[in-house]
Parts: C-alpha cells; sequence; structure tokens
C-alpha cells in the first residue's frame, strides 16, 4: 500500500514544512501577509493531525478485527472509529487549497501525497473490513448519509471511495458459494438519491456505485437460485425464478434515469432488500430538503409501480404512512404517500386492509383518505370487499384471543374491527370503480351487514353512544345497487331510526326483507341462492342462524307458495332442532303455517318425526312451540299417514305427561287425548300406549295446578269412552273423589284388562320416589288397589321388590302418606303369605280368580265424599257392599274346599306311591 511507502518521507517534510512555516509567521509584520501564512500552517497542522489521526485509529481496527469480541458490538464500535476517521479525512480542505501550502514543487509534491495517503489510508481501513465481512458495507450506507449532512465534506471525494469499495466487493463474492448482505437494500436507496444528484461528477460515482451494488445482489440471487434449483431439482418440479444472465444493467444507464434505476433494482434486489429500499426511500419523503423528498417520492412510486408484490413489510409500510400523515407532511409527500397506499393494495389488499382497521374508532380525516386511495385501485375492488366481508363476519365487542400492545381501539381488549369495516363500506361503497364488484357481492354485503346491524344494536347499550355505520353502510349498499325506493319505503316506515333499539331488531330484519320482496329487487335469485348456501355450510354464531331464518323466510313467503320447494323445507327440518332455541322456534311457527297443505308435503313423516325429537329439547319455550305445531298439523293430516305414526306420536307425549313444566304436562296430555279421540277407529292398534300413559294420567289428578287436573279428567273421559269403562260420571266435580276414580278404574282393569295390571305396577313404583307429594301419596293408593285386585298375577321376586318399595315411604316426612303406605304393606305381606302356601292351593287361587271376578270396596278412605247415597256412586256402593259380603262368604267356603281337595291329592298320592312298591 502506498500509506507504508510514503510514511517516512512524510515525516520528515512535514515536520521541516511546519517549522519554516512558523518562523516566516514571526518574522513577518502583522498584515494580510501574516494571517494568510497562519492559514497556511493551520491547514499543514490539520492534514498532519488527520494523518495520526487516521493511522491510530487504522490499527484500533485492525486491533478489534483479530480480538473475540461479540459481533455487534465489535460492529458499533468500529462505526464510531469509522464515523472519527470520515470527518478527520473529508473535513481536510481540498487538493488546490493544499498545494497552495508548500513554496516549490517538492512541497507540493510532498502536501500532495499526502493528502493522497490520509484518503488511501481511509479507503484501506473500509477495504480490511469489508474483506473481513461483507456485513459491514453498511458503513457505506452511513458514510452516504454523513456526507449529505454536512456539504462542507468532500462528497465527490467520498462517493469515490464507496464505488470501489463496492467494486472490490463485487469482485470479492464472485468466488463465494453463499452471499448474503443484508444491507444493500438500504444502501441502493441512498444510491438511487445520489444517482440524480446536481453534481455530474458525484451522479457519476453514484451510478457506478450502484452499477457494483446490483452486481452483488446479481450474486445474491444466483446463490438462491441455485439452491432453488437444486431444491426443485425433481421430475414435475419447476422453479419459476428469473435467471441471473437475464438482467442487465451498465452504469452510464442508472445516471439520471430514475426509471431505469427503479427497473433494475426492483428487478435484482431480493424481496426483504426491496423492502428496505422502500422502506428508506419512504424515511426520505419526511426529509427537510424538498429535492430530496421529490426524488425519494418518484423512485418510490416507479419502483412499486412494478414490483410492489415483492414488499414485505406491508403492514409496518401502511401504520408508518398512517403517522407520517398524521402529522405536517408536505403536498408532495402526502400525494407519494397515498400513491404508496394505492400500489400496495394492488398487489397486497388483504394486508393492507387489515392495517387500515387496525386504529380508532370512528376513522379520522386521514385514514379517509388513505381508505379513499386504496378504494382507488379498482382492478382490486373485489378482493378488498371480500376482505372487508371477512372482518364483518367477526363480532365487535368480542374478546381477543390475544392481547396486543398494538391495539388502538378505546376498547383496548375488544375487537373492533368489524365497526371500522362497516364504516369504510360508507366511503368505498359509492366509488363508481367499485360498481360491478358490489353488484356480484350484494348478497354477501347485505346479511354481511344485516348480522353487523344486530351486533352494533347491542354494543351500544354497552359502550357510549357511537355513529350507527352499519345502518349507514346498508343503505349505502341499497342506494349505489339501483334500491332508492327500498331505502325510501324504510325510512318511511320508521325502520332505520328504530334498528338502534335491541328488542326491534328481529322485526327489523323482516322489514328489510318483506320490502325487498315487495319491489321486487333484482338480486333474488343471487339473494336466495347465497342464502340457500349459507343455510347448508351452518353460520359461525346462532344469531347468523336467526337472522338467516328470518330473511330466508320472508322471502320464500314472498316467491312461493306453500308448501316451500324439497330443498328448503330439508332446512327448516333440519332447524327445528337446532341447538339454539329462537331458530328451533322460528323453524316450528313456519312449519306450523304450512298445516293447510301438509299432505302436498313428500316427506311429510321425516317432518313429522323431526318435530317429536323436538319434546326432548331443555328448553321449555321449544317444547310447548314443538306441541302446539304437531297439534296443528295432525289436525289437517290424512288418516292414513296419521295411523302409521300414531303409536310413536303416542309414546312420544308420555315422557312429557311428567315434566317438570305445568304448561306443557297439561298440554302433553290433553293432545295425548286428543290423538286417541282422532284414532277412535283404531284404538285396537293403541291399547299398549294407552295403558302405558295410564298411570300418570290418574297420578296427576292430585296436581296442583288446575289446568293439569283439568287435562287428565278430559283425557280418561276419553280413554273411559274408548275402553267402554264406566268412570266418566267420578270424574265431574260434584262426584270427584281420586280414591273412588283409582278404585273405579281398578276393578275395570280386573274385569276387562288383567294382563296390564303386572306392567301398571311397575310404572307406578317409579313415582314412589318423586319429590312431589301428591305423587307419591296418589301412587301408594294405586298400588295398593293394583296389588290388592292382582295379587295373584305376582311372583315371589315381584313381592319382593315392591316390599322394599314400600319400606321407604314407611319413612315419608308426610303423615298421610306413611299411614297409607302402613295399610298397602300389609297388602303385600297378605300376598307374601299366600305364596309361601303350597304350590296346589295356589294353583286353585289363581283359577279360581280367573273364575271369579271380586270388586273392592273403599280401603284408603282418602277425601271420599261425605254422602254417597244420593248419588249414582252410592248405589254402587251399597250393591258392592252386598256383593262384598257374599264375596266374603264364598272365599271361605272356597278356603274350605281348598283344604278338603289338598287332603284328598296328598291321600290318592300315597296311595299311587304304596302300589308302586307293591
Amino acid at each position: 500500500m502506498q500509506t507504508e511507502h510514503l510514511s517516512f518521507v512524510l515525516v520528515f517534510n512535514q515536520e521541516s514544512t511546519v517549522a519554516a512555516l512558523a518562523v516566516e509567521v514571526f518574522n513577518s509584520p502583522l498584515s494580510t501577509c501574516r494571517q494568510g501564512v497562519l492559514k497556511q500552517a493551520q491547514t499543514a497542522a490539520s492534514l498532519w493531525d488527520a494523518y495520526s489521526g487516521l493511522l491510530s485509529n487504522q490499527a484500533m481496527i485492525l486491533a478489534m478485527n483479530s480480538s473475540f469480541v461479540d459481533p455487534l458490538l465489535q460492529y458499533e464500535t468500529q462505526l464510531k472509529i469509522v464515523e472519527l476517521s470520515f470527518k478527520m479525512a473529508f473535513a481536510i480542505p481540498s487538493l488546490d487549497k493544499v498545494k497552495e501550502i508548500g513554496k516549490n514543487e517538492d512541497d507540493q509534491e510532498d502536501l500532495e501525497n499526502l493528502y493522497r495517503t490520509i484518503l488511501n489510508i481511509f479507503e484501506d481501513t473500509l477495504l480490511i473490513l469489508v474483506s473481513k465481512d461483507l456485513y459491514k458495507l453498511q458503513i457505506l450506507k452511513e458514510m452516504a448519509v454523513w456526507m449529505s449532512e454536512d456539504n462542507l465534506y468532500m462528497q465527490e471525494r467520498a462517493m469515490v471511495i464507496i464505488s470501489r469499495v463496492l467494486s472490490f466487493a463485487s469482485r470479492k463474492v464472485k468466488g463465494y458459494t453463499s452471499v448474503d448482505v443484508p444491507c444493500l437494500g438500504v444502501l441502493a436507496a441512498e444510491l438511487s438519491l445520489l444517482c440524480s444528484h446536481a453534481d455530474p461528477s458525484i451522479t457519476q460515482q453514484a451510478s457506478l456505485g450502484m452499477y457494483h451494488l446490483l452486481c452483488i445482489a446479481k450474486c445474491q440471487n444466483a446463490d438462491i437460485a441455485k439452491n432453488i434449483s437444486t431444491k426443485y431439482d425433481k421430475p414435475g418440479s419447476h422453479c419459476f425464478l428469473p435467471s441471473p444472465s437475464d438482467i442487465e444493467f451498465l452504469p452510464k444507464i442508472l445516471q439520471r434515469d430514475k426509471s431505469k434505476i427503479a427497473q433494475s433494482v426492483g428487478q435484482t434486489l431480493l424481496p426483504r432488500l426491496l423492502t428496505d429500499f422502500v422502506w428508506s426511500l419512504l424515511m426520505r419523503l419526511s426529509a427537510p430538503d424538498q429535492t430530496t423528498a421529490s426524488e425519494a417520492a418518484t423512485i418510490l412510486k416507479l419502483t412499486l409501480e412494478y414490483y410492489a408484490h415483492k414488499i414485505t413489510m406491508v403492514s409496518k409500510i401502511v401504520d408508518v404512512i398512517y403517522k407520517q400523515l398524521c402529522g405536517n407532511a408536505s403536498p408532495i409527500s402526502k400525494q407519494a404517500m397515498l400513491r404508496v397506499i394505492t400500489l400496495l393494495t394492488r398487489t397486497s389488499p388483504k394486508k393492507v386492509i387489515f392495517q387500515l382497521m387496525d386504529y380508532p374508532v370512528p376513522a379520522d380525516n386521514t385514514l379517509m383518505l388513505m381508505w379513499q386511495a386504496a378504494g382507488s385501485e379498482s382492478s382490486v375492488a373485489p378482493l378488498v370487499l371480500k376482505t372487508i366481508l371477512l372482518i364483518l363476519k367477526g363480532k365487535p365487542g368480542a374478546m381477543e384471543e390475544r392481547i396486543t400492545e398494538r391495539r388502538h381501539f378505546s376498547l383496548d381488549t375488544t375487537n373492533m374491527m368489524p365497526v371500522a369495516a362497516s364504516q369504510a363500506l360508507c366511503t368505498l361503497l359509492p366509488i363508481g370503480s367499485y360498481k360491478k364488484a358490489v353488484a356480484q357481492l350484494f348478497p354477501q354485503l347485505l346479511m354481511a351487514l344485516m348480522l353487523q346491524l344486530f351486533y352494533a344494536s347491542n354494543l351500544r347499550l354497552m359502550t357510549e353512544d357511537r355513529t350507527f355505520y352499519a345502518r349507514d353502510a346498508l343503505r349505502v349498499l341499497l342506494n349505489c345497487s339501483g334500491l332508492q325506493q327500498v331505502d325510501i319505503a324504510l325510512k318511511r316506515k320508521n325502520c332505520w331510526n328504530q334498528f338502534s333499539q335491541a328488542l326491534f331488531y328481529h322485526h327489523g330484519v323482516y322489514l328489510v326483507a318483506k320490502t325487498l320482496s315487495d319491489y321486487n329487487f333484482p338480486q333474488f335469485p343471487d339473494t336466495l341462492h347465497y342464502l340457500y348456501k349459507l343455510s347448508v355450510e351452518g353460520p359461525r354464531r346462532s344469531e347468523d342462524n336467526v337472522i338467516t331464518i328470518i330473511f330466508l323466510t320472508e322471502l320464500l313467503n314472498n316467491f312461493f307458495k306453500d308448501p316451500f320447494p324439497e330443498e328448503f323445507l330439508v332446512l327448516f327440518r333440519n332447524w327445528v332442532n337446532d341447538s339454539d332455541p329462537a331458530v328451533s322456534k322460528l323453524s316450528l311457527q313456519k312449519i306450523a303455517s304450512m298445516a293447510p297443505v301438509i299432505n302436498e308435503i313428500e316427506n311429510v313423516c321425516s317432518l313429522l318425526l323431526s318435530i317429536l325429537d323436538a319434546f326432548l329439547s331443555q328448553d321449555k319455550t321449544v317444547v310447548i312451540r314443538a306441541l302446539m305445531t304437531l297439534r296443528r298439523l295432525l289436525g289437517k293430516l290424512d288418516k292414513v299417514t296419521y295411523s302409521s305414526l300414531c303409536t310413536r306420536i303416542a309414546c312420544s307425549y308420555c315422557p312429557l305427561m311428567d315434566h317438570s313444566n305445568g304448561g306443557i304436562r297439561s298440554m302433553a296430555i290433553r293432545h295425548f287425548g286428543e290423538l286417541l279421540r282422532d284414532m277412535s277407529q283404531c284404538t285396537w292398534m293403541l291399547n299398549d300406549v294407552i295403558f302405558g300413559g295410564l298411570v300418570p294420567l290418574i297420578l296427576f289428578l292430585e296436581d296442583t295446578e288446575a289446568r293439569v287436573v283439568k287435562a287428565c279428567k278430559h283425557t280418561l273421559e276419553i280413554c273411559a269412552s274408548e275402553l267402554k269403562w264406566s268412570t266418566s260420571y267420578l270424574l265431574k266435580d260434584e262426584h270427584y273423589s281420586f280414591e273412588l276414580v283409582v278404585l273405579n278404574i281398578c276393578n275395570n282393569l280386573l274385569i276387562s284388562h288383567q294382563k296390564y295390571i303386572t306392567d301398571l305396577i311397575s310404572d307406578t313404583l317409579g313415582f314412589l320416589r318423586s319429590s312431589r307429594t301428591y305423587l307419591r301419596r296418589g301412587s301408594v293408593i294405586l298400588i295398593g288397589y293394583l296389588a290388592k285386585l292382582g295379587g295373584h298375577l305376582l311372583l315371589r321376586d315381584e313381592i319382593e321388590v315392591m316390599l322394599e318399595a314400600i319400606d321407604r315411604v314407611l319413612w315419608d316426612e308426610d303423615p298421610v302418606i306413611r299411614e297409607f303406605a302402613e295399610i298397602t304393606n300389609k297388602m303385600f305381606m297378605e300376598i307374601a303369605h299366600r305364596l309361601t302356601s303350597s304350590n296346589i292351593k295356589q294353583s286353585f287361587r289363581r283359577l279360581f280368580n280367573l273364575i271369579y271376578i271380586k270388586k273392592l270396596k273403599p280401603l284408603y278412605n282418602y277425601n271420599l265424599p261425605k254422602d254417597l247415597t244420593g248419588s249414582p256412586m252410592g248405589i254402587k256402593e251399597t250393591k258392592n257392599d252386598r256383593e262384598a259380603i257374599i264375596d266374603n262368604n264364598y272365599e271361605d267356603v272356597l278356603v274350605k274346599n281348598e283344604d278338603v281337595l289338598v287332603k284328598n291329592a296328598r291321600f290318592t298320592s300315597a296311595l299311587e306311591h304304596t302300589s308302586e312298591e307293591e
């Protein structure tokens, strides 16, 4: 290097020159000449100081390069040293002024060599750093910033050094197998501005440096292309990365041609480096120097015009633009930044839109300008609207899963993006270039805004009063879609003003759908298709389903006659058993309205069975609606279909007779009776079902709710009529007694339906554990009479189970129940005692009970009428009393005959045994 060659000569020459100048200064008079000599001495001293300082700094940098210091700390320290060296090297006077110091040619030559040596030392220092680590090319970017900060620095000479270092680096990377220079984007941004500098020499050096920089970037692309081609070097795989040989550029082309610079940089730099390039230029838009800001704006727009798709930090760029626009941006900068928003929207609409939603609601004027800029790109209008639709699927005010520090909303932990999206639509929908996209997405926008109306009306109750953007956006949508008359009609009905009230919302949805139908809106086919698709796929939230059903039902009502086409009936059938009670009730309500045409429906059985499944709902209002709907349909259903389902329907009523809700109990019991009356010609089909529901019909006669008691009496009268029982007169209020009704039913069972007694006893046992007192009391009475009449039908194991059940009731908290339980327990003990007798006695007893039917009289005396003689029951009881006396005498005779027959049987058996032995 030149530094080593001249070091010794320069030292002595510099010392002699400085000494001579000093003597001359003191000997000369205080005149202009003396001042000039003094200035020359100072210049010579500054050269000496710069030379010694650069040598010292170079030594420190070399020492650090050989150490094991942390790379980041090493770079930061070396950067500070380089900055000091830069100020030393480029603060010295120009070469012409340095030459003026020398008295003769030898002095001038020595000073010129010293001058060049100083610059060479600085250049050598940079070359040493870059040769060690290409990452330290970042220092060149800092140099460009330093030289632009102060015009006193020798900018042209600094650019020469920058271009030389880049030339060295471009030659060096050709031998590398892998190249990673992360600072190229930032450095390219600085050089691109200097390529249009007013000084031609600086422009020339900047374009030369840009050329070498692009050569380095070209090697990076070649390295990546090689890796990608190796990765995809398989049959059927293709790599679409352009070959580096396709990228050509020359230093002269890059001078003052911003378009060529933007094209070369955009085509050559990798996405992350091009992002750095754009970011740096974006920062220069706010530079105090308007010329620099204008140059940056031009290059920025030209680059993004063709290569915006390569930018990676779109959201961050949009956020920076918003912050700068909120400041005191110049008109040039503001226009350039809005153009950047437009160009980024063209290639990355989703990222831009989502970032624009991440600001306070309502949007300020700055944000509105950015929305207009984003909306000015018509080619991506469908993508912009689809992105907004994606945001509108959210529920405003809902808690975010992850709380980020960047959230700006007034409710920091809630999602307010749907509100911002609604406001954005107010700006975007009226844009002329969006007309086609709005027409394509009308159904989606319509339903999304209807949902947001619901969410917004609830949100207004929880937060401070906000502008109703969802409502405003819906009105804008109608007006932009040629439905101005619909908007006027809804305004006339005061619909828009009442939408803010949560209780009005469902009616408001109905009004919108009804008004659209009334005006035969041309978007009906697309809207119906979308609603059907939405219903089949299923919305994410139950509120969405409710709105969908209301809207779909009203459209179908206005454009189709009942019954609906099968594909829509399937939807309503599925909605009957939806998890949301509101959805179930809306579906059942619509199905009930189709009762007049129920026989025209193809799959009417599946529709009715889906209603039966709704009986199992946990929501009592759904069960009530299902009961009412089924009853209304059955009233119009043809008898053939009715008879095929009557058993299944009747069985579905039985569990509801013991429902916790009195309204459901009474309705199920009454509808059970109506079904029996409807099927009076097919009673033989329903015998098993009738006796399956007989126990709750009897026990709930004691219900505390009058409507349930009335329903039980009504249904029991129908049962008695169909079974030809003489029970109806006992159910009249003037003759009513629970025990006498039970006694009458049990006597009728004994006469005509003995086979059901065991099953009825089993059903009654289940009510002994009920939490309701009247059910336990009634079951004790009923099970006692059933056991008394059907004891001969019971087996030993069954008696033991019943005794165990009655034993638990003996300790009941109600004294009346305990008293009745003791009576019932004694009856079971008697039955158990009879079962211990011989098999022959048991056989004769069963035969006797089959031949001779004995009627009972009251055993518990529970709420019996005071005077029975004047009533039909009194006459009946008098006859029963006489029959009971005869029956008891006859039974005593039978017992005696049983003993004789048993003795005869034993004697006959003994004789047979003796004859066999003989």
